[in-house]
């Protein structure tokens, strides 16, 4: 059951049960944020699915986040405006649902939440599932504002990754981080100095739901990984 006691930051997380209760309200947009294939074989009534679950130009050759321009027409093409409250999930563990809210998040629009254990949890409570398909209705107005605090640059990372007060945490897989899986990277390996801890250890891997704070703060801590610090993820 998702209790908000068991996080510090419950605002940032929605639960199956309220979702359910607000599939019908005209200021929610539900995403689904797995493949479009996966969407097709059942999602949530009312969702919409992102053509682009890792929102990258492909002016940068996909390396860099879309540009204000092409996130709003992503955004808006979704049926998310300015006072758009979204719900983001998916069926992997949080991935894609995460990188969505931080995209809007960086791009000044904070009123999004997680639905807590994804599509997982939804499915386990045997909650309604469609297979229709939907376009969003009605013309919405994105306005994409940058938030230069979100993201850390190269030039940052050179400059902190020997800093005591800052802690480069890498959130890839054991064998990215050891250099022995290049996963298309031209050079294998990681930042000197760098913390490891696999991003889906944060997740309880069988219900797909946040572990609680308790237990993230202990996990964290052991890697150096603490609020007295600055943390930059990759």
């Amino acid at each position: 059951m998702f209790m908000t006691s068991d996080y510090a930051r419950p605002e940032l997380l929605v639960g199956t049960a309220w979702v359910e209760d607000h599939l019908n309200d005209s200021n929610v947009r539900i995403v689904d944020c797995d493949l479009f294939d996966q969407f097709q074989r059942a999602h949530l009534p009312g969702a919409v699915v992102q053509k682009d679950h890792y929102q990258k130009s492909g002016s940068t050759g996909r390396v860099h986040i879309y540009n204000p321009e092409e996130f709003a027409t992503f955004a808006e093409e979704l049926g998310i405006g300015d006072d758009t409250l979204v719900i983001a999930y998916d069926n992997s563990m949080g991935l894609y649902a995460a990188r969505l809210w931080w995209a809007l998040n960086y791009y000044g629009h904070d009123n999004v939440k997680i639905m807590n254990g994804g599509w997982r949890k939804w499915l386990r409570e045997k909650r309604p599932i469609t297979t229709d398909v939907i376009s969003p209705i009605g013309e919405v107005i994105f306005t994409a504002k940058p938030d230069s605090t979100l993201i850390a640059t190269k030039q940052q990372l050179l400059e902190d990754y020997n800093n005591s007060d800052v802690v480069i945490w890498d959130v890839r897989s054991r064998g990215e981080f050891l250099g022995k899986t290049a996963r298309g990277n031209k050079r294998p390996g990681r930042i000197p100095g760098a913390v490891h801890l696999e991003w889906m250890n944060s997740v309880d891997k069988d219900t797909h739901v946040l572990k609680s704070a308790f237990d993230l703060r202990a996990m964290f801590k052991a890697r150096g990984i603490t609020p007295d610090k600055k943390i930059e993820t990759h």
